[in-house]
C-alpha cells in the first residue's frame, strides 16, 4: 500500500493538490527494481538539501528520509517474519470475520464504488500500474473497512497491478492500513473517503481526469454526487445507477459495521 518513497522532498505545495505528480519522487519502482539503492539517495537528498538550503536536514527532507527507513523497515520484518504475506502480524486478527464478497471486490477493483476518490484511485491503477500514498491508503481502508474484505485480497490486486510492488513494502503496508502489522494504524482509524476526498483533492482535477462521467458536475458534489439534487445530476448528464453508480455501501453504516466487527474481534480474543 505504502510508496514510501512518494513524500516529496521540498513539498511546500498545496495539499489540495496531493494526487498529482509534481510532489512525488516517483522512484518506487526504481527501488523495487534495484536500479537504485536507499543510500544513493540517502547521500543524494542530503547533499542537495545542504547546497540549497544550508541544512542537510530540513523539514521536507527529514520526513522524505523517514519514508525510506520505513520502507528498508518492511524488508527487516520479512526477514525476521517469513510468513508475513500470509500471516497477520499482530496474531488476534486471525479471528477476524472478514466478508467474501466478490462483487463488492469487483466493484472496488474496477473503480465502481460511487466514492470518487475511491473509483479514481482505483482507475488510476488500472491505467498506469501507479497511484499516490494517500489515495493507497483511501482506497486499501475502503476495501477492509468499509467492505470488511481480507487485506489478503487488497495485496493481491496491487501485487498484480502496481509497477512499484514487492513483497516487502506491498505486504507491510496492507497489514499497517488494516491494522494488524507492525505499528499499524488503529483498526478504529477508518478514512471517510468524501472528507478525504475534500482535503485531498479539492480542486476536483484529480477526480475528473480519471471519472470523466462527472467532469460537469460542480465541485461542491463532486466527492459525493448521490447527495447532489436530482437537476444537479440531470444538469451534469449524470444517471446515478447507470452514468456512475450509486455508493455500494453508506459510509457511516459502514463505519459502525467494522467497529463492531473489531469489538467482536476483541472479545474472541479474551475468551
Amino acid at each position: 500500500l505504502h510508496d514510501f518513497t512518494d513524500a516529496a522532498v521540498f513539498d511546500y505545495q498545496d495539499k489540495r493538490n496531493l494526487p498529482g505528480v509534481s510532489g512525488t519522487s516517483r522512484l518506487s519502482p526504481h527501488l523495487h527494481f534495484g536500479e537504485i539503492g536507499p543510500r544513493q539517495i540517502w547521500h543524494a537528498v542530503v547533499a542537495s538539501a545542504l547546497a540549497q538550503t544550508g541544512s542537510p536536514m530540513p523539514r521536507g527532507v527529514e520526513a522524505y528520509l523517514s519514508e525510506i527507513a520505513w520502507r528498508e523497515f518492511s524488508y527487516h520484518l520479512l526477514f525476521h517474519f517469513p510468513e508475513l504475506p500470509l500471516k497477520p502480524l499482530r496474531t488476534e486478527f486471525s479471528n477476524f470475520l472478514w466478508i467474501n464478497d466478490p462483487d463488492a471486490l469487483a466493484a472496488w477493483q474496477r473503480g465502481a464504488t460511487g466514492y470518487p476518490i475511491v473509483d479514481a484511485g482505483m482507475r488510476e491503477l488500472w491505467a498506469t500500474g501507479w497511484m499516490h500514498n494517500r489515495v493507497r491508503m483511501i482506497v486499501g481502508s475502503f476495501l477492509v473497512k468499509h467492505l470488511l474484505m481480507d487485506w489478503k485480497e487488497g495485496e493481491r490486486w496491487f501485487w498484480n497491478t502496481l509497477v512499484d510492488a514487492d513483497l516487502a513494502n506491498n505486504t507491510m503496508g496492507w497489514q499497517w492500513i488494516a491494522g494488524c502489522g507492525a505499528d499499524a494504524a488503529p483498526y478504529f482509524r477508518i478514512f471517510n473517503p468524501i472528507t478525504q476526498s475534500e482535503k485531498f483533492a479539492g480542486n476536483g482535477n484529480y477526480v475528473r481526469r480519471w471519472i470523466p462521467e462527472l467532469k460537469d458536475l460542480a465541485d461542491a458534489h463532486l466527492h459525493a454526487p448521490w447527495k447532489a439534487s436530482a437537476s444537479t445530476l440531470e444538469g451534469a448528464g449524470i444517471i446515478l445507477g447507470k452514468s456512475y453508480p450509486n455508493p455500494v455501501v453508506n459510509h457511516m453504516i459502514a463505519r459502525e459495521t467494522a467497529l463492531d466487527a473489531y469489538q467482536r474481534m476483541r472479545s474472541t480474543k479474551k475468551k
